[in-house]
């Protein structure tokens, strides 16, 4: 492609002699001659610091948002945005052939993405998926690093969907992403927003620098659907000049309200209410939390021109996602459940989902995120001795942390309610072990905090850690023990759950 083409739409200063340009890159490592590479300021690099490397290699030419004084260099306002830009303009824009759907919010993103996903295909429609646990182009599954990809592998995959024939993308937005730009140039047909609680406090420091970050995805948005059981999303439907679709579980002022829920074990029926419109659904999914996630998914899809009827059909054949209310198959007198909650928002509604269900005790396992915001450790540890009967408190991906700070800045919430049974066991492997070994019949076990993921990340190494496979293998081992008739006991450090 010639330069020319490729800066087309981007304003800019300093444009170098016209030539073929052999590809785009923010990364000065992977510069091959006659690529072009954009200089990004990150919080720990600043590409402008590797620009005379990227020139050495053979770079055409370097986009900066500042005076480098060097050969090549294209100016542009910010390279955030440019980035963006050129890596649609270098795959042909491909997302201006696909009809997008944005989902944002602290919780709900993976399920609501999953949702629409299903509800369209079950409509007929050819729709591709981008989100946290993997990436879908029809049918095939790829692997996903990030919730939202670079510019580079978004349009990359983009490009795989037009070639793949499908009419709709659906997509995870996260703050991450939309604060650092890059959607930029991209055109939602519908937005999404789920709620907003506490997360992410170490990289936006404020809850309004956090909203501030989610609201950006409707600026690029033709309709929003918004959650009006969330104080952020009424703000939102306050604030916002395009088109607003509300719903709720609770609320008769919203577009489109959730009635008559029927909770069960394994599922939940509602009437979908709206707009002159109503549905039977009894989604296969439990939980008052997944009813919500269900009504941002339907809004969304009667956004883009399906019917009630069809999104009712799609919502009573959708299946849990991956690490999220997932049982896992134990055989035994006990359930085990993984989530993937890792806030204090998350915690609470899979505590409070499995209560009604729980013939036994409710008890959850869980750790806290490492380099990640503390200030949320203490009220995630609150939450869990507050709504479960025995809390088993261990490590998450303390990553560089200490795992013991972690931790005891999470038994500071706990001590809260010292009638709750604690027990500490800081390797998340053991921990498992001590919990189905100390689960009785009737009993919930909730594995809290990993779910989807196969990894924990310790010390800078990430080690191979999928909860599904663990569970097996101990519960194998516990098997295999009692056969022999074999007694076996784990050290412990504190009290008896």
């Amino acid at each position: 492609m010639r330069l020319r083409q490729l800066l087309e739409g981007i304003p800019h200063t300093g444009e170098p002699q016209d030539c073929e340009i052999t590809g785009v890159t923010s990364d000065s490592r992977q510069v091959e001659p006659g690529m072009l590479f954009v200089c990004i300021q990150g919080a720990r690099s600043d590409g402008h610091s590797h620009a005379p490397a990227a020139l050495k290699a053979g770079a055409a030419g370097v986009v900066c948002q500042r005076d480098l004084g060097l050969p090549g260099q294209i100016l542009c306002p910010d390279t955030r945005w440019a980035y963006g830009l050129l890596c649609g303009n270098w795959y042909g824009n491909p997302a201006r052939q696909l009809r997008l759907i944005g989902v944002t919010g602290t919780n709900g993103k993976t399920s609501v993405t999953c949702m629409i996903k299903h509800i369209l295909e079950s409509a007929g429609r050819k729709t591709g998926l981008i989100g946290t646990i993997h990436n879908e182009i029809d049918d095939l599954v790829l692997p996903a690093k990030y919730t939202t990809p670079d510019p580079l592998t978004l349009h990359s995959m983009f490009h795989r969907m037009v070639g793949a024939r499908c009419e709709f993308v659906v997509m995870e937005c996260s703050s991450h992403a939309l604060d650092q730009q890059r959607l930029a140039g991209l055109q939602f047909e519908t937005g999404v927003f789920t709620n907003l609680t506490q997360d992410h406090l170490d990289y936006h420091h404020t809850m309004e620098n956090y909203f501030l970050a989610k609201k950006k995805l409707f600026e690029m948005c033709g309709t929003a659907v918004l959650n009006l059981d969330d104080a952020h999303g009424c703000r939102l439907a306050r604030e916002l000049a395009l088109p607003c679709l509300t719903f709720s579980i609770q609320s008769d002022q919203a577009d489109y309200t959730a009635k008559d829920l029927r909770p069960a074990a394994d599922s939940t029926r509602f009437m979908l209410v709206g707009k002159g419109q109503i549905a039977r659904v009894k989604l296969p999914i439990p939980g008052e939390f997944s009813v919500s996630n269900a009504m941002a998914a339907a809004v969304a899809c009667l956004s883009v021109g399906l019917t009630v009827e069809e999104v009712a059909q799609g919502l009573c054949s959708c299946h849990g996602v991956a690490g999220r209310i997932e049982v896992l198959p134990t055989n035994t007198p006990y359930t085990v459940i993984r989530d993937y909650a890792h806030t204090p928002d998350g915690l609470e509604k899979i505590l409070e989902a499995m209560r009604p269900f729980t013939k036994g005790r409710l008890l959850v396992l869980f750790g806290c995120a490492g380099n990640r915001d503390p200030s949320k450790r203490g009220h995630m540890g609150e939450i869990a001795a507050r709504l479960a009967d025995g809390v088993i408190l261990t490590s998450d991906n303390p990553r560089d942390e200490d795992e013991m700070t972690i931790i005891n800045q999470a038994l500071e919430g706990i001590r809260e309610h010292p009638d709750t049974p604690c027990k500490v066991i800081s390797n998340r492997y053991d921990a498992i072990e001590w919990a189905l070994d100390h689960a009785r019949p009737g009993d919930t076990l909730v594995l809290a905090g990993k779910g989807h993921e196969d990894y924990q990340v310790l010390h800078g190494e990430t080690i191979c850690f999928d909860e599904r496979q663990v569970v097996a293998q101990l519960l194998e081992a516990q098997r295999k023990r009692r056969e022999e008739g074999q007694n076996h006991g784990t050290d412990a450090t504190t009290g008896d759950c």
